[in-house]
């Protein structure tokens, strides 16, 4: 049994972090209020609330009514006093989002501009595009808590180069280069793990969880309690390449055949509709053949691969990506066709969901980072 003493510095970490989350979840308490329910004294709760409000946390201008006797001081969250920005690079696109300490975005720019981190006026690009956000969303330099990249890679032990990033060509790109032109804390994300970090967030059912994202390229996150498991060299979910076709298939960017990369990605039904996704989802809806066909085998690669995630951690799976949000109306067939390999009778309905977020989810889970940290610091 440990005999370890906290320190008086740690306690009082402790309770200022516990008064601020009651006030986060409450929204709006007065001082009793706290002393009651966080069962701490009044010397404790008025220091740390005056310690709220000097740093602007914490707005005092309202009252609670009382029914008797003079009105309360209600002390209430101020959620936009801080803020991360999250950018998200993608083949043809850059977006920002500014995200407050709700994990809400506040706004968003997108701008059409192909992946090239070679040129000069790209990287510029990207330093244009969250200063635009910055300044759209009013964050004052003291308040942004840092910008987080998310990027189609594998990311070194250190956070500071790309050690594997094949879908786009960003391959031993350092940090600092693609970040040249951003003069504040940054940092890169998978921008799987982002997507998923964004989806299990705010929503305590997903404590465990599997993330599918089915965008330009496949790839997934492992949540478990909460956090993200990275498997000890940073490939923790890459679902992307698992051997789905077992003899031969399409050559993947990874360099091998059959991979559920090649299968799966939004391409492969976006292809059929000169590249627009939203397109091949109209004409399936209309009874195209050919576009039911698509969908047909996308569907029994997806079930396949939904099936082994199931099996192997027995968690909530979650659709995600460009495809993810479109799936809302096929759930019963996915569920369906995920049923008929299950051996154990467990009802997909009960664990399989489509995302909940289904606009700019990486770029806001890289800014969550940088939250999480604020809020775990306090």
């Amino acid at each position: 049994m440990s005999t370890e003493k906290i320190s008086a510095n740690e306690i009082k970490t402790k309770n200022r972090q516990i008064i601020y989350n009651y006030i986060r979840e409450r929204g709006s308490v007065s001082k009793q209020e706290i002393v009651v329910d966080m069962q701490l004294s009044l010397p404790t709760v008025t220091s740390n609330l005056e310690f709220l409000k000097k740093n602007r946390l914490i707005d005092t201008s309202g009252k609670i009514k009382n029914t008797g006797g003079r009105n309360a001081t209600a002390f209430s969250y101020i959620k936009n006093a801080r803020m991360a920005i999250g950018v998200d690079i993608t083949a043809n696109h850059i977006t920002a989002v500014a995200v407050n300490l709700s994990g809400d975005i506040v706004c968003m720019e997108r701008r059409r501009s192909d992946f090239d981190l070679e040129k000069d006026a790209y990287l510029r690009e990207i330093g244009e595009v969250v200063e635009c956000v910055k300044k759209e969303a009013e964050i004052d330099d003291e308040n942004l808590l840092g910008v987080g990249i998310s990027v189609q890679s594998l990311i070194s032990d250190d956070g500071e180069y790309i050690k594997y990033g094949m879908a786009l060509n960003f391959a031993k790109k350092r940090r600092e280069e693609i970040a040249a032109y951003v003069p504040y804390r940054n940092r890169l994300v998978h921008d799987s793990y982002a997507a998923g970090y964004r989806e299990t967030w705010t929503n305590r059912e997903f404590q465990n969880a599997f993330y599918i994202s089915l965008s330009n390229s496949v790839g997934g996150s492992v949540i478990i309690d909460d956090a993200i498991y990275e498997g000890n060299t940073h490939k923790g979910g890459e679902i992307g390449h698992l051997a789905a076709v077992s003899e031969g298939g399409e050559l993947c960017y990874c360099g091998r055949r059959g991979c559920f990369d090649t299968v799966c990605k939004a391409g492969k039904l976006a292809a059929y509709t000169d590249g627009n996704l939203e397109e091949f989802f109209r004409v399936l809806d209309e009874g195209d053949t050919t576009a039911k066909g698509l969908w047909e085998e996308y569907l029994n690669h997806l079930a396949c691969a939904i099936h082994n995630v199931r099996m192997l951690f027995d968690g909530m799976v979650i659709l995600g990506g460009y495809v993810g949000a479109h799936v809302g109306k096929y759930m019963e067939d996915i569920c369906e066709r995920v049923d008929a390999r299950n051996p154990f009778g467990d009802r997909a309905r009960d664990y399989l969901v489509e995302c909940r977020y289904k606009v700019e989810a990486s770029a806001a889970g890289a800014a969550l980072f940088y939250i999480d940290e604020f809020l775990e610091n306090i």
